[in-house]
Formats: C-alpha cells, sequence, structure tokens
C-alpha cells in the first residue's frame, strides 16, 4: 500500500465512524444546533498555519468541532422548510460519487455517471408520466431547474417572434411577457431576474395559494389587448405554474390554466420543487396533477420529496433539442461522442459539476416504483395526521387544506403565534418553522423526510403541546 492508499484509508475510515455516529445521534439529539456560526468560526486561528496536518487528524477535527453546529436536517423531527433527509442507498451513492471525482460533463470522458444519469433521468420520466422524448438535466436546486426551464422557455418564444437571443441579445428584442400566480415562489422571481426578463405579471391567487385560471384569462387577454394584436398572436409570452404551494401544499389548475396558455401561444413551465413528485401516486396525480404532461418544462428537487443528499435539482422540458441548443458551446478540448449525441453539460448551466443523478439512480433503484408511491403517499398521510392533531389541541387553528405535505396553524393572534414558534425552536425537540401567509403569522410544518415515524409525530405533537403551555394567552 502507497503513502497516499494509506493516507485515503485513514481519513476515509475517520469520516465512515464520524458519519455513522451523526446518523445514530438522530433520535435523540436535540433538531436546533447548540452553537452559532460566531461560535463554530472562533475555534479556528485566524491565519492558516503554515504546516501540513495528517489528513484523519484533520478529518476529527472537523468532525468535533462542527457537531455542535449542526442542524438535525436528517431527523424524523425536522420540519423546517422543505428538507428531506438522505435515504442510505442515495448517501452512499454520494460517497462513492465523492470518491470517483469525476467531473460529469462528457459521455465520452465519463461514461458510467452519464448512463447513470441518463437511466435515472428515464426512469424520473416514467414516474412522474411526463414525455418520454423530454430532456432531463440534474442541476444545483429548484432555482437552477427553474433557471433552465425557464431559458428554454425564453428561447422558444421569441425564436417564434422572429429573434434570436443567442446572437442579438435582449437588447432591443420583443418583450417576454411572464405570468405568475400570486402565491409562486420566489425562486421563479429569481430566475426571471438571471435571465434579464424582469418582474413577471403577477395572476390572482385563492385562499389556498392555487392561481386563478380566469384571472390568468384576463391578463393575458388584457395583455394582447393593450398590444393590439388578435389571441395567439401577440408577442412572446410565458405562463409559470405552480405543483405545491410553499404553505398550503396546493396545486394551481393545471389542466385548465394550460389550455388558456396555449390559446395565446405562450410556453408553459410548472415549478414542482417538492410537489411533482405527487405524479408518482396514482391516486394524489388524478387530484391534483391532473393535466401536468402538457406543459412545456417542469423543475423539482429530488432532495426535497425524493430524499437524496444535497444538491440535486432536476430540470425536465419537453424539447430535447430546445434544451441542447439553450446550453451548448462549442470549443476545441470538448471531445463529443458523436453527431447528434447530448452531453450531460448540454441540459444545465455547468460545465464542471458532481455527479448529481447518481444518487438520484441509487434512491430510485433502492426504493422501486412501488417505494416512490409509498414514500410519496406516506408523507401526505403523516401531514394529514400531524394536522388532525394539533387541531384538537385548544387555541390551534389549522389554516390550510391539507393536500399534500404542508400544514400551516395559527396559536391565535400573531403575537401569540410567534411567541409559541420561539419556544419551540428553543426546546429543540422538533423544529418547525415561523412564516408568513395570507397576512397571518404561522407556524408552517413541512413533511418530508423519509424516516418520520409515528414515534417521531408523537414526540412533535407533545412539543408543540409543552410550547404553548409556556405562553398563556392574552387577556
Amino acid at each position: 500500500m502507497s503513502a497516499a492508499d494509506d493516507d485515503y484509508r485513514k481519513a476515509l475510515d475517520r469520516a465512515r465512524v464520524h458519519s455513522l455516529e451523526w446518523l445514530a445521534s438522530m433520535p435523540t439529539r436535540p433538531v436546533r444546533p447548540r452553537r452559532t456560526a460566531d461560535e463554530i468560526e472562533a475555534e479556528f486561528p485566524a491565519r492558516l498555519d503554515d504546516a501540513p496536518r495528517d489528513a484523519a487528524d484533520v478529518v476529527d477535527e472537523l468532525a468535533r468541532v462542527a457537531e455542535p453546529g449542526l442542524m438535525a436536517m436528517p431527523s424524523g423531527r425536522f420540519f423546517g422548510w422543505v428538507i428531506g433527509g438522505t435515504l442510505p442507498a442515495a448517501l452512499a451513492a454520494d460517497w462513492l460519487v465523492g470518491a470517483w471525482d469525476q467531473n460529469a460533463a462528457l459521455r465520452y470522458a465519463t461514461p458510467a455517471t452519464a448512463a447513470l444519469e441518463e437511466v435515472a433521468g428515464r426512469w424520473v420520466l416514467d414516474l412522474l408520466g411526463l414525455p418520454t422524448a423530454s430532456g432531463v438535466g440534474f442541476t444545483t436546486g429548484g432555482t437552477t431547474a427553474n433557471f433552465v426551464g425557464l431559458a428554454a422557455g425564453r428561447r422558444w418564444v421569441l425564436d417564434r417572434a422572429g429573434w434570436n437571443v443567442d446572437a442579438e441579445g435582449l437588447s432591443g428584442a420583443p418583450r417576454v411577457r411572464v405570468f405568475v400566480g400570486a402565491e409562486r415562489h420566489a425562486s421563479v422571481d429569481i430566475a426571471l431576474r438571471y435571465l434579464g426578463l424582469g418582474r413577471p405579471t403577477v395572476v390572482a391567487a385563492d385562499a389556498q395559494g392555487r392561481l386563478r385560471a380566469d384571472e390568468l384569462a384576463a391578463a393575458l387577454a388584457e395583455t394582447d389587448a393593450s398590444e393590439g394584436v388578435e389571441r395567439g398572436h401577440g408577442g412572446p409570452r410565458i405562463v409559470v405554474l405552480q405543483a405545491g404551494d410553499l404553505h398550503s401544499g396546493a396545486f394551481d389548475p393545471l389542466r385548465e390554466s394550460i389550455a388558456i396558455a396555449r390559446r395565446h401561444g405562450a410556453w408553459v413551465h410548472v415549478d414542482g420543487a417538492f410537489g411533482l413528485w405527487a405524479a408518482a401516486s396514482p391516486t394524489l396525480r388524478g387530484t391534483l396533477l391532473d393535466g401536468v404532461e402538457l406543459a412545456d418544462s417542469w423543475a423539482t428537487d429530488a432532495h426535497k420529496t425524493l430524499n437524496v443528499p444535497y444538491d440535486c435539482g432536476i430540470a425536465i422540458v419537453g424539447r430535447a433539442d430546445l434544451l441542447r441548443a439553450v446550453f451548448t458551446m462549442e470549443t476545441s478540448y470538448l471531445v463529443h461522442e458523436g453527431v447528434g449525441v447530448s452531453d450531460p453539460f448540454e441540459r444545465v448551466p455547468e460545465l464542471s459539476r458532481r455527479a448529481r443523478g447518481v444518487p438520484v439512480w441509487a434512491a430510485l433503484r433502492s426504493l422501486g416504483r412501488d417505494g416512490v408511491v409509498d414514500l410519496v403517499e406516506r408523507l401526505v398521510a403523516t401531514a394529514r395526521h400531524l394536522a388532525e392533531a394539533l387541531g384538537r389541541l385548544p387555541g390551534v387553528e389549522v389554516l390550510n387544506d391539507v393536500v399534500f405535505t404542508q400544514v400551516c396553524v395559527s396559536f391565535g393572534s400573531d403575537e401569540r403565534t410567534r411567541a409559541v414558534t420561539q419556544a419551540l425552536i428553543a426546546e429543540g425537540e422538533v423544529w418547525m418553522s415561523g412564516s408568513r401567509w395570507s397576512g397571518r403569522d404561522v407556524l408552517r410544518i413541512s413533511v418530508s423526510n423519509w424516516s418520520t415515524d409515528a414515534r417521531d409525530v408523537q414526540l412533535s405533537i407533545s412539543a408543540v403541546e409543552r410550547a404553548l403551555d409556556s405562553v398563556p394567552i392574552a387577556p
């Protein structure tokens, strides 16, 4: 064994031990971090040491110093934001991805990871019932997945308007009008800013956050009229729909909205960061995602509902050739496998990246179709159980229809809701995040972790009861 081999073995052995200790602590450790970022930073010298250090010792130091500042996001009692845990096969595959150290850009150079991502992409399309000829790219997360879909949409609508955005840029181009629901996620707006498309036209939503199809039709008609054009013959249009509202979990009326968008010649993008996975369930698909396959592009996060490690967004574009045209580049040192063969880098913004799709492959391979359906439906059942149990507590009001994995509750006044939320977080038994929705402060619960079980649910209900008892109702 060479010295380098020995260094790898010792360092990785230490990482394995610390990783298993961390995962074993999940059932009993507090969810919240015990130390702040400033306190962690103070553990290290301001100036980098001159002398090198043993790799295994560095791993030990890293684990020791970081542990008190880690949020127990893999815990079954973590319900903050929309963050899944990590399935065992996906975590192990991610370790291998790090060890393999492949730049997953080219089929010719990294055939193994390219093939695994191709298979994972086909499995995702099959599970979600999306067009089989779609292009699939593995991005950093939901924001970049939205960026990819909207970039393809921008190219398509400007091409139809006779404008070559690649050659001419946006200066002087016909204005691309983008229509979004009032409750869309902020990552959509950020992606539009990245693309130079500016602020979208906001369409009213109903009480659960669903875009109103009649208001979308009116907004598109008004825009056509203001530009003096016939319906469907106006300027470039993009409609963004949502599969899973951040607070209520509600889904936009997809089939009706897509039909309206089509009449106006619009590209339709679906932001389904966590909710798109509902399409894997035959029961949920029919009630929540009817018509989703009729859109042009879709975005989701595998590290949410599918429970793979960070980071892993998935961008899907129905026109694979268009996706390739948007992100391809030509340079002499990139060796393509053949004419007409699409490389992984031609579906995402990055040229250099890790093989994010491999943990997706491992997660799907380990779960199988039935396991994915069970995972999704179990998360929904847990959310409904939590909502029912919390709704029976005195002074608790569940504010949303629990159609997927999100629950929003109020404890009366905004002041009391904030106080109960703060008490819950301070205790640390569970983590549920505070937010504001429909003009009210809320405690928002996102059920996303595959490992959340009946014990976690009961501990969480008890923690909310204790927080309630600690905050008296104002007279």
